[in-house]
């Protein structure tokens, strides 16, 4: 596995040939479509196939699988121009292994709206352990709101993902609510009537388990905050699940802030089976330009993570989305545009842009001149930035990892990922039903 950073005059087709790769499995690797047109500055995640396969007149996905002692999904991963779909035609070359060969187990967990694009969640969903549709609500009496997630639940169990029940203090109007939470929190029976209802919930739909997100608490709510999670651990628990809470990125017990005050690290972490910590927004919409996730600073919320909650409990945070800014920045005025990160990497070349690289954020950023006359700036996420990320995984030896979210593509990311890492938790329902148990690394 190597990274290529594009240099002026170069081709998808200049860069197969110096590494030896075909230019149509670059770009599948790197999502990338016809005429792959590059950005100077753009990286570019250069795997090596060990072995290909050409498809026969009455090949299968599972055939295939089959044939090279694969799963379906395993299959899948090594050819992300599938996108998750049973879609074959005669001739078309298939990676069957490639020369990275991880032997490090990690998990993939990640968000979706019921909304979700398919073809986008079917190219992701091979790599997951586990899909949480987003989101539940819930009212002052403890009854949920529930979405319309049954085509999600459908999906993951077409890919042997499991699905959580994610709760969280969202309301109607779009916020998170620390009015809508201590009127819960602070009352025995919309309490308990809510702790029963997610059970319930969580028993009828096969969730795997309870997501909680409760957001912007303040100090005032943490302690009932932390009681209540005992009390919905209990009850999960009885029911054959197990609990986790998301974490607002804190680096200190007494961080100050409303985000981080009703967060106490300890208490959740004890509590918590497994623990998401929101490494991200450090850009945000309303805010300057800058990295969404820039690593120093993650590392600092990991470092203070590990001394407050088990390593193997937590997954780190990863924003699978970019941000355009437009300038001069005005606080309070300054509206960020929200896109995915392939498509920040293809803005660039749009737009003639060169891509620069912070060497402290470990981020990749461009600027260009808009239609409008106006100059914009993007900080989003490439393949170094997922690699020093992924380091901090096996570094501090956390449970997994934790996307926001599945809605946009980024094939190199997940290419990388399953080049880093040997994936968990992908079951294999399809092999077990013909007697023949498979592994993907055999």
């Amino acid at each position: 596995m190597q990274i290529h950073v594009v240099r002026p005059g170069q081709t998808l087709w200049s860069i197969g040939r110096e590494y030896g790769v075909l230019p149509g499995l670059l770009a599948r690797f790197n999502g990338l479509t016809e005429p792959y047109r590059l950005a100077v500055g753009q990286a570019i995640l250069i795997l090596r196939p060990e072995s290909l396969y050409t498809v026969q007149p009455g090949d299968t996905v599972f055939s295939i699988a089959q044939k090279f002692s694969l799963t379906q999904n395993g299959l899948y991963r090594l050819n992300p121009g599938l996108s998750g779909q049973e879609r074959l035609y005669p001739g078309q070359v298939l990676v069957t292994s490639m020369e990275d060969r991880p032997t490090e187990k990690t998990t993939l967990l990640g968000y979706a709206y019921p909304w979700a694009n398919e073809r986008t969640l079917r190219g992701i969903l091979p790599y997951a352990d586990t899909l949480v549709p987003f989101t539940y609500g819930f009212t002052e009496a403890g009854e949920l709101v529930e979405p319309d997630d049954e085509g999600l639940l459908a999906l993951a169990k077409e890919f042997g993902a499991k699905t959580l029940l994610h709760l969280s203090t969202l309301i109607e109007q779009g916020s998170f609510s620390a009015q809508r939470a201590g009127a819960v929190l602070g009352d025995d029976a919309a309490r308990g009537a809510l702790i029963q209802n997610t059970v319930r919930v969580m028993r009828e739909k096969g969730f795997a388990g309870v997501d909680v997100d409760f957001e912007y608490l303040g100090r005032a709510l943490a302690a009932s905050y932390a009681a209540f999670l005992r009390e919905l651990r209990e009850a999960v628990h009885a029911a054959g699940g197990y609990l986790m809470a998301a974490l607002a990125p804190k680096t200190s017990d007494d961080q100050p802030g409303v985000l981080y005050e009703g967060h106490d690290y300890a208490a959740i972490g004890q509590t918590a089976d497994k623990i998401l910590l929101m490494t991200y927004e450090w850009g945000f919409t309303y805010g300057p330009p800058m990295a969404v996730a820039p690593l120093n600073a993650v590392e600092r919320v990991v470092q203070y993570a590990v001394s407050r909650i088990e390593a193997g409990k937590l997954l780190l945070g990863f924003p699978n989305y970019a941000y355009d800014w437009t300038l001069p920045y005005e606080a309070g005025l300054t509206r960020a545009a929200t896109l995915g990160n392939e498509a920040a990497a293809q803005l660039a070349f749009d737009t003639g842009s060169e891509i620069f690289f912070d060497e402290p954020a470990q981020t990749p950023w461009f600027s260009y001149t808009g239609m409008d006359g106006a100059v914009h700036e993007v900080w989003f996420e490439d393949v170094r930035s997922s690699l020093a990320k992924f380091a901090l995984v096996r570094q501090y030896g956390l449970g997994g990892l934790g996307y926001w979210n599945f809605m946009r593509p980024f094939a190199a990311n997940f290419s990388l990922l399953n080049a880093q890492f040997r994936l968990e938790g992908q079951r294999i329902d399809k092999f077990q039903k013909t007697g023949i148990l498979l592994d993907d690394y055999k």
